[in-house]
This record gives structure tokens, sequence and C-alpha cells, in this order.
């Protein structure tokens, strides 16, 4: 199978010249192949934000090699890199960055139409997005008047009205309430099996990663999986009361998390 992101004894150290340093990222390893929806967890401050921000190209300061499908980005020339970043990827964030004076069809649309694209050419793709994410009666509507899931859909459509191969999401649902948060997740899920998209999010919610079809844990800078059966398909995977499995599976990554978070706390005392 193809592989999407290869990231390659990858090393980022935060600090300048002269000052103390802080090693953030130890010979991380990443493979994430096409029509995966992988999870990637740490204890707080672990790199997990930074390890993404590296492969989707936002930051460049790092030793090793990031691969997107199958070109490397280490040495990429920014106007190539760009078009990778327009072309291939959907970047979600945990704040929706929607532009306050556009409408939700409008905010969906900027980036394709930056892009050079025409807003009749987007029509057909705008109409199934806005269907698959539940926003056709809101097209119209403005920021101000979306609850928190909406504009985080609004922000999912805009992510994935390019077509990209891959999304890359920090923290998506860091901001919802845990219905809404469910929601956003289970449209994850049905983005990445009825499209195909391979997805990358980080998130500090053990419920979360249930959606995904794997959990990679970064410990000491350096990447632990987990393994793919403590997934759950189908259901809730774990938002309300979920099944016994389910249950369990959520216990047992609990527990892994929070044995990282104390051995982390350690480390500093």
């Amino acid at each position: 199978m193809e592989n999407m992101i290869e990231v390659r004894s990858v090393n980022k150290t935060f600090g300048k010249k002269g000052s103390v340093k802080t090693q953030v990222l130890n010979g991380a390893e990443l493979t994430v192949q096409k029509g995966e929806f992988v999870s990637l967890m740490g204890a707080s401050g672990s790199g997990k934000s930074t390890l993404l921000y590296l492969i989707g190209g936002l930051d460049r300061d790092f030793t090793g090699d990031i691969r997107l499908c199958g070109k490397s980005i280490s040495k990429m020339k920014e106007k190539e890199l760009s078009k990778i970043r327009l072309g291939k990827i959907g970047f979600i964030f945990q704040f929706y960055n929607l532009v306050q004076n556009l409408n939700v069809e409008d905010n969906i649309l900027l980036p394709s139409l930056v892009a050079g694209r025409s807003r009749a050419s987007l029509k057909k793709e705008l109409d199934e997005i806005l269907e698959i994410t539940g926003l056709t009666e809101k097209r119209k509507f403005m920021p101000s008047k979306l609850s928190g899931g909406q504009q985080q859909r609004v922000a999912i459509a805009r992510a994935i009205i390019s077509n990209p191969e891959i999304i890359l999401a920090d923290e998506a649902t860091g901001n919802l309430d845990s219905k809404s948060g469910a929601e956003i997740m289970e449209l994850f899920r049905r983005i990445n099996q009825e499209k195909g998209i391979t997805i990358l999010q980080v998130t500090h919610s053990q419920k979360c990663a249930m959606y995904g079809t794997r959990t990679v844990v970064l410990e000491n800078g350096r990447t632990v999986n987990v393994d793919a059966d403590m997934h759950v398909s189908g259901g809730n995977s774990g938002y309300g009361s979920g099944s016994g499995d389910a249950a369990a599976s959520i216990k047992s990554m609990r527990e892994k998390i929070m044995n990282m978070n104390l051995a982390s706390a350690g480390a500093r005392s």
C-alpha cells in the first residue's frame, strides 16, 4: 500500500544559539499509509503538534527526512512546498480561523478561489460537501450565527473542498462540548471511509483517538505504536455509554497516557 506520510529520524530542538535548548523530537519515526486514519497522542508538551506542523511544512527547522506522497519536503523549495500544501493537504486546527465577514459557503470556497479556481467550477463539489457536513441549510449564514461545532464543520468543509489526499488535524475538537466533539469525529470517520482521504489527527482525547484505525504515541521524543485492535469500528467509539469492549479499550489507552504523564512529571521534578 502507498505511503502518504513518512517521517524518518526527525529531530526538533527549540532554543536560540547560545541559550538553553530543549529537544522535543528525538529520532521520531512515523509511516501513514493511504486511507489510514491515525491518531497521534502523547503527554502534554511531548511534541505532537510540533510533529504535525513539520509534516505539513509549516515549520521547516528540523533534521531528518519527511516525505509526503513520496516526495521529500526536507530540501524542497518553498514554491513547490506551497503547491503541495494547497493541492494535497487539508489543515484543520483547534481554532476555526473563519473569516468573520464571509458567509459559510464563501469561507469554504476561499482557499480554492485564491488558488485560481472559479466559483462555477466548484459548485458541484460545494453542494456535495455542504451535504456531507450537514451545512446545506446554513450556507448563507455568517460565522457569528453558528455554534462552535458548526463553525468547525465549516473549517472541515474548507479543508476538503480541494479534494486533498491528506488531512492534518490539530486538536480539532479541543474547543467543543462532548456532543459536538462526537459529531465532528463521526464526520472525520465518514470522510475517511467515503472519500478515502488519509487523516492524521493530534488529540489528547482517548475517545477521539478511538475513531481512528490506529494510534501512535509520542514518548521521549520518539513514536510508539499502539495496537490497532484497541480501536472500535461502528457505534460511537466510546462517546456515551459504549460497549464493554469499547470501555475496556478506552480504559487501557487512558492508563497508557496517564503513565506517560506521570513519567513526564517525574522527569521534570
